[in-house]
């Protein structure tokens, strides 16, 4: 098998792990590792040649965007303490914990690489995460906190990471260089980012095709990307302000058919990119067992203290954390998403799973310093990073589903159902006042008004049927058995035609453009 199998192999199970995953409730991420494990052991299976400085710009600008479209501006604003104390503060506690001990068992290893230890094994992953959690039904505000933690740890610890490698690299180290150095990525990102999101957001209005819309939301995070470390800024935190931009305002609410096919198209570009990051993790393992050949022992005794400062420090923050996030929240009259119990604090603690990212930093670790020396005690540092990943990843996100279930914590569903009706009930309401405002400049019939105001209030009931009082829901659901009927009717109708549409596609003298032109209008048609 050669790399291109490979990769076609990853992408295949990527898009298997999904049902597979959710037939048996497991996490298609932590299946994926698990797959990419087996294949890691595999004699058949060659070695990945991935140069690591490609694994972060190829794989995270896509799960990014992705993961920016499904939240917004007013979550994060709305998350910002708790968001805060994790994606900033506690990276920080955890990188300075894992230094100390680390530095401590591990003989010879020099503080500045035990901190860049403590930074690739600090940061959460937030695509594993939202991943895990977005399938166990969770409350929204620990999902979105969750969402929040893990899109801007990475900025956090891949800024600790760089100053903590260049430390070892060039045998010098300034507490206010590093700070200043921190400052300015996170400037340069953020000019970058909004620049590209205005800059996107205009070319979008000149595209005007979906095709060609899409496509562009496929370039723009890599150049952000890109971009933004070419100039010394962060990458990552340049993606998420281009894609909180592009979500903010690109958003036209009567294109239909961009929105539609931009939520498909990312969907296969999240599962499938997903897939081959965390497969990329298993398969990673065997430069683990390399380094580990004949000193296992020694090895898993030190990544095994790691793993237990990863874990316990995560918790002993997030007790303090939570508490203070809510007596915050006691005094000041705002609307915060925040852990309402000790169960949900528990959930938020075995949720933080490592990843893609530390994978990548890991990896990317230089091989010699600049004065010819080796990296001190790199492929040790490349073994605990991954001991860490390993047992976050495969153990916490096997048993997270267990443990959900065990506490009972769950999404409330009356509150978002009630949150859902007054949404048809908002749209319902704009409609109506819309059709009055036509009312004013056209005359109407009045069968014509009478069935547009049915129409206005069918928009709402579609959206959630609790929008009718129960003495009218008796009479509207006949009227819907009706509708129903009739669009069944009509689909089998449209169906027809479009098999006359494909059946001529394969006739002799048949345009295939043209035929597809015509069979797309007929699938627009079936959306309405």
């Amino acid at each position: 098998m050669d790399q291109l199998a490979l990769l076609f192999v990853l992408l295949l199970g990527a898009l298997v792990s999904v049902p597979v995953g959710d037939r048996f409730g497991l996490p298609a991420p932590v299946l994926m590792t698990l797959f990419g494990i087996v294949l890691a052991v595999a004699d058949f299976v060659p070695n990945v040649n991935i140069p690591p400085e490609l694994i972060l710009p190829g794989l995270l600008p896509p799960l990014l965007y992705a993961a920016v479209r499904r939240t917004s501006w007013r979550q994060f604003t709305a998350n910002k303490r708790p968001i805060f104390l994790l994606a900033v503060a506690l990276v920080f506690v955890t990188t300075l914990c894992v230094a100390v001990v680390a530095n401590t068992i591990v003989p010879g290893l020099p503080i500045a690489a035990a901190l860049a230890l403590g930074a690739l094994v600090a940061p959460p992953d937030p695509v594993a995460a939202t991943a895990v959690a977005g399938q166990l039904g969770l409350p929204r505000r620990l999902v979105s906190i969750l969402e929040g933690e893990g899109l801007f740890n990475d900025v956090t610890a891949i800024v600790l990471y760089h100053v903590a490698i260049a430390a070892v690299v060039s045998g010098t180290f300034s507490p206010w260089r590093a700070g200043l150095d921190f400052l300015l990525s996170a400037v340069v990102a953020v000019v970058v980012g909004l620049v590209l999101g205005w800059g996107a957001n205009k070319l979008m209005d000149v595209l005007g095709d979906a095709t060609l819309q899409i496509g562009l939301t496929l370039i723009v995070p890599y150049a952000s990307y890109v971009i933004a470390e070419e100039l010394h800024g962060s990458g990552v935190l340049a993606v998420l302000t281009t894609a909180l931009f592009i979500a903010e305002y690109a958003t036209d609410a009567d294109d239909v058919m961009t929105r539609l096919a931009g939520y498909t198209f990312w969907d296969i570009v999240d599962t499938l990119v997903t897939g081959v990051a965390f497969g990329l993790i298993g398969l990673e393992l065997h430069n683990a067992i390399r380094t580990a050949s004949g000193r296992w022992g020694e090895l898993l005794g030190w990544a095994a203290a790691i793993v237990g400062v990863v874990v316990v420090v995560r918790l002993v923050w997030l007790l303090p954390a939570t508490w203070l996030t809510k007596r915050l929240h006691a005094r000041r009259d705002y609307d915060e998403e925040i852990p309402t119990s000790w169960r949900e604090t528990i959930v938020m603690w075995w949720s933080g799973m490592r990843g893609v990212a530390s994978v990548a930093l890991a990896l990317a670790i230089p091989l010699k310093t600049n004065d010819g020396s080796a990296f001190p005690d790199r492929d040790e540092i490349v073994f605990i990073a991954f001991g860490v990943i390993m047992a976050t990843l495969v153990l916490q996100g096997l048993t997270l589903p267990w443990l959900v279930k065990r506490l009972g914590v769950r999404a409330d569903i009356d509150r978002e159902k009630e949150i859902e009706k007054e949404l048809a009930v908002r749209a319902a309401k704009a409609a109506r006042r819309r059709l009055k405002e036509i009312e004013q400049v056209e005359e109407l019939p009045e069968d014509v008004t009478e069935q547009m105001l049915r129409r206005a209030f069918e928009i709402g009931f579609r959206i959630s049927p609790d929008v009718v009082e129960d003495e009218r829901r008796e009479g509207h659901d006949k009227r819907m058995r009706r509708l129903k009927r009739l669009r069944r009717i009509q689909q089998e109708m449209l169906s027809a035609a479009r098999h006359e549409v494909l059946a001529a596609r394969s006739e002799p003298g048949a345009d295939p453009e043209i035929v597809d032109r015509v069979l797309r209008h007929l699938d627009v048609r079936s959306l309405r």
